[in-house]
């Protein structure tokens, strides 16, 4: 899986912005925000890691939420979707299309609610 490190609060406005881009298809901007000392998010990761297959329309970001809380926070705030550890967030054209947390998030999921 190709990820892109959310590590700055400045990057959400790019991240918005591609998942803007119409060319050639669609942009879909996925989110994992993962706690690095939570086996259950440690699990979730290695399941959709595991189980991906890189694809040209999803550009995929990765939030280590202990090192960057506040990210998180204005994930939230922008998107109105409550945190939660671990999480995955699905944007399209600069909204929040899907959502999900811990057990609940699977390959299978994000991909059935991109199409």
């Amino acid at each position: 899986m190709q990820w892109n490190r959310l590590t700055d609060i400045n990057q959400l406005s790019e991240l918005i912005s591609i998942s803007q881009e119409q060319s050639p298809k669609q942009t879909t901007v996925l989110v994992f925000k993962h706690s690095t000392r939570c086996s259950i998010s440690s699990m979730a990761l290695s399941r959709l890691e595991s189980k991906w297959v890189d694809r040209d329309d999803i550009k995929t970001y990765y939030l280590d939420l202990l090192a960057h809380r506040d990210i998180s926070n204005e994930l939230a705030s922008i998107f109105g979707v409550e945190h939660a550890s671990p999480q995955v967030l699905l944007i399209q054209n600069g909204k929040c299309i899907y959502h999900n947390s811990h057990s609940a998030i699977s390959v299978q999921a994000i991909l059935e609610a991109i199409q």
